[in-house]
């Protein structure tokens, strides 16, 4: 068996790891150390050495009868590891081919190719974006569907998605910084996406009727409010700034009532209303349009023990004293402050029980009629022995007088025919009519004690029994009908 030892030596032939075609058996790249591959040398060499050892093994005529059947064992061994050479050297069905023109697997004899199955299409799929087949390429599978690359495109700008991460609203893919800037909310007053809170949510604060939105850290950090509409200033938009200190937009200073000879007109409308009520208001009684200081100091000369609301608008007095009143309308100066107003002295007399209605300067004529009303209501109570009444009572008689005013504005408004021959009026802006809708909500929501729930029970009893059989019976038990 000494061919047995040259047999398990091993090859000093050169294999390889790399790239082979077994159909020149012979190597393809760079050749490295090897003994995966036999070389048809190395098995010439194997049928030699077998051939020898069975040709020696004759020659010495050895035919004992005990070695028989180690020699056919040997020669069995001999042939099968031939046999099993020969099938090593044998290409197999299929073989990595990386030597053809592309990366794919050969089979036989043949230069055949498939696709590998990652990531390209291997099936028939149908592009929802172009509705077209995606063939043998690249292509996407989101959103339940399968695209072209170049088909996944963002509903906000219309270019393809190659994002990592995209975002969806409804059925409409789009790139993140494109969902955020059609669907994050901004701040309406300094334009900027409102941030996010501790909790990763989005928080911000909504003025109830006007939907204004805004980042909750302008309800400290100074930022105006108007007067009239409660809405915040925007800083794009700079209010007019009165000079009591209050702030007012441009929407409202459009048709606000800036000095006591302009608001007569007014008055004489609102006379005109309370006649038509058959509650005629027969003394004559002055109407002074007045700064906030002035104001508030009418409002400390007054014994008469009056509720008033925090931001008090309008007062009717009782008692004699002197009045800083507005006669010259300001101007709007640089950087839209009030500017040129003049004032003068007033002395009130008594001559009934009602000595001046007062009204704050500077509000819109809607809100400015409103307040009015609700003054000259007092003025009619006082004036037709209404006395000693609970303040839910009064107040709220005098804010249903008040809300019916605003709500006949409302409805001329709304009727061009009534609004081209109404006293005073001019075409009403888009902004006028949401603001008269505005008060009218302001009065049906107000939460106060006072003025909120005395103006709905008062609501309540005219809508039920009539305006003046609640007056009847406010005046003989003090309370609102029921």
């Amino acid at each position: 068996m000494g061919w047995l030892s040259k047999l398990f030596k091993g090859s000093s032939h050169k294999g390889f790891d790399g790239p082979y075609d077994w159909r020149y058996g012979r190597d393809m790249g760079e050749t490295h150390q090897s003994t995966s591959w036999n070389t048809g040398a190395e098995t010439e060499d194997i049928d030699h050495a077998i051939a020898l050892s069975l040709s020696e093994e004759d020659q010495k005529g050895k035919s004992a009868v005990e070695r028989e059947p180690q020699l056919e064992d040997d020669e069995l061994l001999a042939r099968a590891l031939q046999a099993s050479l020969i099938a090593d050297t044998q290409p197999e069905s299929w073989s990595r081919n990386d030597a053809g023109a592309g990366n794919g697997f050969g089979y036989g004899y043949e230069n055949l190719y498939q696709p590998i199955a990652f990531p390209y299409s291997t099936g028939f799929r149908v592009c929802a974006g172009c509705n077209m087949e995606i063939g043998q390429g690249r292509f996407l599978s989101c959103m339940n569907a399968v695209w072209h690359p170049e088909c996944f495109r963002c509903h906000g700008c219309n270019q393809p998605i190659s994002d990592y991460e995209f975002s969806v609203s409804g059925s409409y893919p789009y790139h993140k910084a494109c969902y955020k800037e059609s669907h994050h909310p901004k701040c309406d007053i300094c334009r900027h996406f409102i941030p996010t809170n501790a909790a990763g949510l989005i928080e911000y604060r909504a003025h109830p009727f006007w939907s204004q939105k805004y980042c909750p850290r302008h309800e400290h950090d100074g930022t105006p409010r108007c007067c009239s509409c409660e809405r915040m200033e925007s800083w794009d938009a700079k209010y007019a700034t009165l000079n009591d200190g209050r702030n007012l937009c441009l929407e409202c200073l459009d048709s606000a009532i800036m000095d006591t000879n302009e608001c007569q007109p007014l008055f004489l409308e609102i006379q005109k209303f309370f006649k038509e009520l058959n509650m005629k208001i027969t003394q004559q009684v002055p109407l002074l349009l007045v700064e906030k200081q002035a104001l508030n100091r009418a409002m400390g000369g007054e014994r008469h023990g009056h509720h008033h609301m925090p931001e008090t608008r309008g007062i009717c007095l009782s008692e004699e004293q002197t009045v800083s009143t507005i006669y010259r309308r300001p101007k709007i100066g640089v950087g839209n402050k009030v500017i040129s107003m003049k004032t003068e002295p007033y002395k009130l007399t008594r001559h009934c029980e009602v000595t001046a209605i007062l009204i704050l300067y500077g509000l819109p004529r809607l809100l400015t009629g409103t307040i009015l009303a609700h003054e000259m209501m007092h003025a009619w109570l006082r004036l037709n022995g209404y006395r000693s009444l609970r303040q839910e009572v009064e107040e709220g008689i005098c804010q249903v007088i008040g809300s019916m005013w605003l709500e006949s504005q409302i409805l001329s408004m709304s009727d061009s025919s009534n609004a081209s021959t109404s006293s005073s009026t001019k075409s009403r802006s888009p902004f006028e009519k949401k603001l008269s809708n505005f008060f009218k909500n302001q009065m049906a929501t107000d939460t106060s004690e006072v003025y909120g729930n005395g103006f709905r029970a008062g609501h309540r009893a005219v809508i039920e029994f009539g305006l003046h059989t609640t007056l009847e019976h406010i005046l003989k038990t003090g309370n609102f009908p029921h």
